[in-house]
């Protein structure tokens, strides 16, 4: 008998289990970096809908002289004026584009709430895939203007509400699907690099719009909303929402068993009876990560707890149900500051690179990327450090505070050259999108299958929203603070990111305080 070749055993060693999901974890990664895909090109436009002129008197003067040299009289179209696109080329510029930003992220914000909700009562996949092809008819739409030579603020403007209203789908539907196909143990890990698919979505979308920026920026527009439109109908033709849909295993806790009768799902979980059984190694997929935050020692009660779930599962937990888990409110509003950070830098970086190191629209986009490269690592390293740790808010404390005194080097250092500026946005990258990627992935994943629900997976969708549904409220205040503060020089808008990562700490101390002392309870535990 012939002996099989090396990519067939490859193939054959790996479980049809674990085959399905490296499925989802890909499809699920691709789909949601579509939507990051479609956010970028506002950012990389921001530089051609306003450039530096001879009318522009909010320049610095300095700046404004080393500029001016470079410009050469070229020929306008009819359709843009000699400081840009009208009206984003008058001097209030700054305040307008940010008009667009904080009319994204306010219908983001506020849609979140209702989509975790609304999506625990639909099938993910036809959700998804609604969410998914009209995000990439409104993200054509704004790229529309150009093409139709629209000037007119508020068709801008509604592009952007709408938009942001219908990308509310996309981030609990992937975190409930992924969620229910991997387990807890090396969920920070895994998660981590899952949620690299903000910064490739990022990055993906920087080089599309930057590719037309100067020459056709409505095409920044148009080929994102068809990309992201694409991979909905991929979604609809290829998402699995539960292993249980194509008879895979679910990667149950030990300590539940699962019987199924008719309609009806019965889960029993039964109690631990001695400490030598809780001291058998548990599989990594079904150990318990997320600190009970309200205390440390788990009560073992001597009869088992019986959830009984209908045809189409446990009913959804309503919205204080949720906001009583514990951890959910503390990490909530540490996400609200960490995302004002992340998205300050998404929406104004590339405009902030223009300024600064006087580059144009194109190369300042290409340059901003290298802030997603480092959000990659960083995402990676949090979830490898608090799963190695078990310590999730402890894991964002510590970045947290090496970001704020990071984002005061990176404001000085930028000044210095190209050179420092790319050493700076990788290392300012990864402080500032670790926590964040650890936040709306593992610990959003770990609460909503909380062990004080009893079992209720449906929780995930509704938790998953509340936390970066809050975290939205941030990413909207972030962008629309920087357009305020931009005009009175850039300095006080890295200010403005610090103390927003002071505060994001501060919400995070008593669970940082609980995470420590537990820590010191099991050591003395041990000790005796």
């Amino acid at each position: 008998m012939a002996q099989l070749p090396p990519g067939i055993r490859l193939i054959t060693s790996f479980s049809r289990d674990q085959w399905y999901r490296a499925f989802i974890f890909s499809l699920t990664f691709l789909l949601y970096a579509s939507f990051h895909l479609s956010r970028k090109p506002i950012s990389i436009v921001k530089g051609e809908l306003h450039k530096h002129c001879a009318a522009s008197h909010e320049v610095e003067l300095s700046s404004y002289k080393e500029y001016a040299a470079q410009i050469q009289p070229v020929k306008k179209p009819s359709n843009v004026s000699q400081c840009g696109w009208e009206p984003f080329d008058k001097n209030n510029y700054k305040q307008l584009l940010g008009a667009l930003d904080y009319s994204f992220l306010c219908a983001y914000a506020i849609g979140m709430y209702l989509s975790g909700i609304i999506g625990e009562r639909l099938p993910i996949r036809y959700y998804l895939t609604v969410g998914m092809l009209a995000s990439g008819l409104f993200t054509a739409m704004f790229g529309l203007g150009y093409f139709y030579n629209i000037h007119n603020l508020w068709f801008y403007i509604m592009a952007q509400i709408a938009n942001g209203l219908v990308q509310t789908t996309g981030w609990p539907s992937v975190v409930t699907c992924i969620g229910n196909w991997f387990g807890k143990g090396r969920r920070g890990l895994i998660m981590g690099i899952w949620n690299s698919h903000t910064s490739v979505g990022n990055i993906l979308g920087s080089l599309i719009a930057a590719y037309w920026v100067s020459t056709c920026w409505g095409l920044s527009f148009v080929m994102p909303g068809v990309i992201i439109a694409v991979m909905g109908i991929v979604c609809f033709l290829f998402l699995i929402e539960h292993p249980r849909d194509v008879s895979c295993s679910c990667t149950p806790s030990s300590s539940s068993k699962t019987f199924l009768n008719g309609a009806a799902r019965f889960r029993v979980q039964m109690p631990t009876l001695n400490a030598k059984e809780t001291s058998k190694p548990q599989d990594p997929e079904t150990q318990h990560l997320l600190t009970d935050y309200e205390n440390c020692s788990v009560s073992l009660n001597s009869s088992a707890v019986v959830t009984v779930e209908g045809r189409h599962g446990t009913s959804a937990i309503s919205f204080l149900g949720a906001l009583r888990i514990p951890g959910v409110i503390e990490f909530s509003l540490c996400l609200l500051f960490a995302k004002l950070v992340s998205y300050t830098f998404l929406f104004w970086l590339p405009l902030y690179i223009t300024n600064v190191e006087h580059l144009d629209a194109k190369r300042a986009g290409d340059l901003s990327t290298l802030f997603d490269v480092g959000g990659i690592f960083g995402g990676i390293l949090a979830g490898l450090i608090s799963d190695r740790l078990e310590k999730r808010a402890s894991t964002c404390g510590m970045m947290l505070l090496l970001a704020a005194p990071t984002l005061y080097m990176f404001s000085a250092v930028s000044k210095m050259g190209l050179e420092a500026t790319v050493v700076m946005l990788l290392i300012s990258g990864a402080l500032v999108n670790g926590p964040y990627a650890l936040i709306t992935t593992a610990v959003s994943a770990d609460l909503g299958t909380h062990k004080s629900l009893k079992g209720n997976a449906r929780a995930l969708s509704t938790v998953t929203a509340i936390i970066d549904g809050t975290g939205s409220v941030g990413a909207a205040l972030g962008p629309l603070l920087a357009g305020l503060i931009s005009p009175s020089g850039w300095n006080n808008v890295f200010y403005m990111l610090m103390v927003a990562d002071a505060c994001a700490l501060l919400f995070l101390l008593r669970l940082i305080q609980k995470e420590l002392r537990c820590n010191a309870d099991q050591t003395l535990f041990k000790e005796h």
